[in-house]
């Protein structure tokens, strides 16, 4: 009896985009787990079953490394932000609806603040290396001024606030939120993560932000 001959072997697929996307999303939370200094090349290695060599092919070096790791972050962000169509909203309703998101996207995406606090450790040394970051943040700092500059004219907002001041104060209430909550929680006796607790927390910062600015 012939013996039926052995399935050939399926060809290796080569998908460079999706190695690197792989590679990424495992070095984010090497990053964000360990910082900069912590993290292990061997260990991203073995988690995405891909080699040291590769890596560095693809990335140059661990600094490289997680310069793309921040880059992929911040244009996250910027992508998202880009979709809210706060131009489409009055003043006050695009600025309450760029605060919630704010609050929404941090609180669900903890790798982001701990990578923003790690390159703060870092003294933003990294950051500064990329162009790419600092061009994302162009577009950011223009939606809010975009919905400043408009609830000014429609006589809803004051005219002495800084843009850039405003998306600072936006951001640091809602990253207190997520990089303080474990302090707070002990220091205070409180249940910071519970639903009822951001809820309140959230309605609190969009409240404070909107009154901040308005006539």
């Amino acid at each position: 009896m012939k013996r039926a001959a052995a399935p050939s072997p399926q060809p290796r697929t080569n998908d460079p985009e999706r190695t690197m996307a792989n590679i990424l999303e495992v070095a984010t939370a090497e990053f964000a787990d360990k910082g900069l200094s912590g993290a292990r090349i061997d260990e991203i290695a073995a988690a995405t079953r891909t080699s040291k060599r590769m890596i560095y092919y693809y990335f140059g070096s661990k600094e490289g490394l997680y310069v793309a790791v921040l880059e992929e972050a911040y244009s996250r962000i910027r992508h998202i932000e880009s979709d809210l169509h706060l131009e489409d909203l009055p003043p006050e309703d695009a600025l309450r609806k760029l605060v919630g998101f704010t609050f929404d996207y941090q609180l669900e995406n903890p790798d982001f603040i701990r990578l923003v606090m790690t390159e703060n450790i870092n003294r933003g040394e990294f950051l500064a290396q990329s162009k790419k970051i600092q061009q994302l943040n162009v577009p950011a700092i223009a939606a809010v001024r975009d919905v400043y500059e408009r609830g000014v004219k429609a006589r809803v907002f004051r005219k002495d606030v800084d843009p850039v001041d405003l998306h600072m104060s936006i951001s640091a209430l809602c990253f207190f939120n997520v990089s303080n909550r474990h302090t707070f929680s002990l220091i205070f006796k409180r249940d910071l993560e519970s639903p009822r607790a951001l809820s309140a927390r959230r309605d609190s910062i969009i409240e404070m932000v909107v009154r901040f600015v308005r006539r």
